[in-house]
């Protein structure tokens, strides 16, 4: 496995040395740290109250959006039929 040497300040040496496993290499702590973790790192995370009102808010935008773009559908149509409301 090829290497490379990287230089540290201490402080950031010993942030990274304090979210380091037992028995984790740097390099490991180093891609736990900066990849992508998975969701189920964030159950439990929100009160029930807050992701309650958090889904409200993104069925409410889900609604405005599908509203939107049915308007704008329906007005592309009825220009590319001459402005004749959407009718063939």
């Amino acid at each position: 496995m090829t290497t490379k040497t990287i230089t540290v300040t201490v402080d950031a040496y010993e942030a990274l040395k304090s979210l380091k496993e037992p028995r984790e290499s740097f390099s490991e702590t180093i891609k736990r740290v900066a990849g992508k973790r998975p969701l189920s790192d964030f159950f439990g995370i929100l009160s029930e109250e807050s992701g309650e009102k958090i889904e409200r808010t993104i069925s409410k935008l889900k609604r405005e959006h599908s509203a939107d773009y049915k308007k704008k559908m329906k007005r592309i149509v009825a220009e590319l039929n001459g402005g004749q409301n959407g009718r063939a």
